[in-house]
């Protein structure tokens, strides 16, 4: 138990502190940073065990880093755009493939977030690919319900594509631009807060009207 509080606390803190953990990979690892962070990000979109990872905030941070000459932003944007629509395509076809295998035989997958995001899928339609992308949890789950209920791959690839160009693009030149700014550089951490926060209002709003309805 208390290997496991830390392991969460450690967590939360590489979260809240990316743009301090960013900096020991870069002084570390130099070139290889690039390939972190494509792990990252192919990870936190294409398997439903890891939708913790830090997804907007880590493409926010990697801007405003390249925004001080630490990252080539255009070689980002091809990095980041490949691992996510990478990612959604590998979490598309393990949904496709397992299917409801693994909810109704594992105790690590938690129904209630399928369930939800099947609820998001049905309101909104394909655009769910693209919707999701800016919404934490929904994110990694979206692809694997369209590949639980068969969607044409060709259909999801075209929705998965504009949602990762948006996405990354989004966050990234946000980053690159803002954190040029003084204010900004000198508080990335609160900015980070701020961008997880408002990640996690959609979530939010869609629990407090499910508590309305009950």
């Amino acid at each position: 138990m208390v290997n496991l509080f830390s392991w969460v606390f450690n967590l939360l803190d590489f979260v809240m502190h990316i743009d301090k953990y960013l900096g020991i990979i870069i002084n570390n690892f130099g070139y290889f940073s690039y390939a972190i962070l494509f792990l990252i990000i192919f990870l936190e979109t294409g398997l439903v065990l890891t939708p913790f990872l830090p997804g907007d905030s880590l493409i926010f941070i990697s801007g405003a880093f390249a925004g001080r000459g630490d990252f080539n932003i255009f070689f980002l944007w091809i990095l980041f755009s490949v691992a996510s629509i990478l990612g959604d395509s590998l979490n598309y076809f393990i949904g496709n493939y397992f299917g409801e295998k693994l909810f109704s035989k594992s105790k690590l997958f938690k129904k209630e977030y399928m369930d939800k995001t099947k609820q998001f899928y049905v309101n909104h339609g394909g655009k769910t690919i693209i919707l999701a992308r800016f919404v934490p949890i929904v994110r990694t789950f979206a692809p694997f319900v369209a590949g639980i209920g068969k969607m044409d791959y060709k259909r999801f690839l075209g929705y998965n594509i504009i949602g990762g160009l948006l996405w990354v693009s989004l966050f990234l030149f946000t980053g690159y631009y803002f954190g040029k700014i003084p204010w900004v550089e000198e508080n990335l951490s609160l900015m980070i807060i701020l961008i997880v926060f408002l990640s996690i209002i959609p979530v939010i709003i869609e629990y407090l009207r499910s508590r309305k309805k009950k």
